[in-house]
C-alpha cells in the first residue's frame, strides 16, 4: 500500500563540528579522529561560518560532534563549548540542534536551554554489534543509548532518532529497535522524526562492508510505518539514494528529507544534492517540498520561552515567504 501524502519536507541545514575527536572506534566511521588530534573549532571560527550562512536560507545548525570521554578532564569544557556554539547559533538568528552522542540528565537539561531539538541515532539495540562493528565503541551500549531517547522524553525535548541500516544486525533485530523507539513515543511522545539510514561504503572507515540494498530499504520504510506511531515523520537521506529509489521511497511512507547542506559530515563521500535541483525533480513526479524547522510544531510549547520566541519568529518567516511564491 503506497502512503498517499505529495508533500515531503527537508530542513535548510548547516553543520558546525564542535571538534572530530571520539573516545569510540566505530568500524564502519567516516567521521572520527583519535582523541586529542583534532583542535576544537573557536567560538571566533563558528562566527566567521554563520556569518557568511546569512542571507542564504539556513535555518538549522546542527551541531554535531565527536564524543569525549565521559571521564575525561576535558568533558565539562566540552558540553560548556557546544553549549557557547548553540549560544551563539541562537544570537546570528538560526535554530540549533545538537547532537553529540550519549550526555547525562544534567548535560541534557543544560543543552536544552540552547537548542530547539536534539537527536541521536538509535542505531541498532541488538548487543551482537559490541562483538563486531562496535567491539571499541563503548558508546554505543544499548541500553544507554535508549536511556537517551527516555531522558529527552523527561526533559521534554523534541529528539530525533534513527537506525543505521545493514552493519551486521538482522531483520528481527530492526524490528525490535523500530519498537524500541514506538514505546518511547508511546510514553513520553518526544520523537519527532525517525531516520532510516542506509549503511554506504566511504573512504576513511576500516570495515568496508556491503552498501545496504536499496530493495530492503523499500521493505524497512514499509514495516517503520507498521510499528511506529503515525506522529513520527520518517525521514531518508537523498543523497545516499538515486533519484528512482528516492521516488520509490516516498511513495512507500517516506516524508522526510532531512537537514540538507553542503556537506554530510558523517557521510563526507556523498555530497547532497542542491535543494533547487532536487525540488524540481520531485515537483516533475508530484511532490511539494516544504522547508520546516528543527523543532516541529507540536513541540514548540515544550521550548524555554527564549526559544519559543524566536521559533515563533521563523514560522511567521517561512509562512510569509510561502505567500510570495507564484
Amino acid at each position: 500500500m503506497e502512503f498517499l501524502s505529495q508533500v515531503v519536507t527537508y530542513s535548510p541545514a548547516y553543520t558546525l563540528v564542535p571538534t572530530y575527536e571520539c573516545f569510540n572506534r566505530c568500524t564502519y566511521c567516516n567521521f572520527r579522529s583519535d582523541p586529542g588530534t583534532s583542535p576544537w573549532l573557536t567560538l571566533v571560527d563558528a562566527e566567521k561560518v554563520l556569518n557568511r550562512l546569512k542571507n542564504q536560507g539556513i535555518i538549522e545548525i546542527l551541531v554535531l560532534s565527536g564524543e569525549v570521554h565521559p571521564q575525561s578532564a576535558r568533558r565539562t569544557d566540552w558540553v560548556q563549548h557546544i553549549y557557547n556554539l548553540c549560544e551563539l547559533a541562537l544570537a546570528m538568528g538560526f535554530l540549533p540542534h545538537t547532537n553529540a552522542g550519549p550526555l547525562s540528565f544534567a548535560e541534557m537539561t543544560k543543552l536544552k536551554e540552547v537548542n530547539v531539538s536534539m537527536g541521536l541515532m538509535l542505531e541498532q539495540l541488538t548487543p551482537e554489534l559490541l562483538k563486531t562493528v562496535h567491539r571499541h565503541a563503548p558508546s554505543k551500549l544499548p541500553e544507554l543509548r535508549s536511556q537517551q531517547l527516555a531522558y529527552a522524553g523527561a526533559l521534554q525535548i523534541p529528539f530525533t532518532t534513527g537506525l543505521l541500516l545493514g552493519i551486521g544486525e538482522t531483520e528481527r533485530d530492526r524490528w525490535e529497535s523500530l519498537e524500541a523507539i514506538a514505546h518511547i513515543q508511546e510514553r513520553w511522545g518526544n520523537i519527532q522524526e525517525v531516520i532510516l539510514q542506509p549503511y554506504s561504503p566511504g573512504q576513511q572507515e576500516s570495515w568496508a562492508g556491503s552498501a545496504f540494498q536499496p530493495k530492503d530499504l523499500l521493505e524497512m520504510i514499509k514495516v517503520a510505518r507498521q510499528v511506529l506511531p503515525e506522529t513520527i515523520a520518517l525521514q531518508i537521506p537523498p543523497n545516499l539514494l538515486q533519484p528512482e529509489m528516492l521516488m520509490a521511497c516516498l511513495k512507500a511512507g517516506a516524508n522526510d528529507l532531512g537537514g540538507i547542506s553542503p556537506h554530510d559530515e558523517v557521510n563526507p563521500d556523498y555530497p547532497h544534492p542542491q535543494v533547487h535541483q532536487l525540488t524540481a525533480r520531485l515537483k516533475q513526479a508530484g511532490w511539494e517540498v516544504v522547508p520546516r524547522l528543527p523543532v516541529y510544531p507540536q513541540y514548540d510549547g515544550w521550548l524555554p520561552s527564549q526559544l519559543q520566541k524566536v521559533v515563533s519568529e521563523w514560522r511567521s518567516r517561512l509562512q510569509s515567504s510561502k505567500h510570495k511564491e507564484p
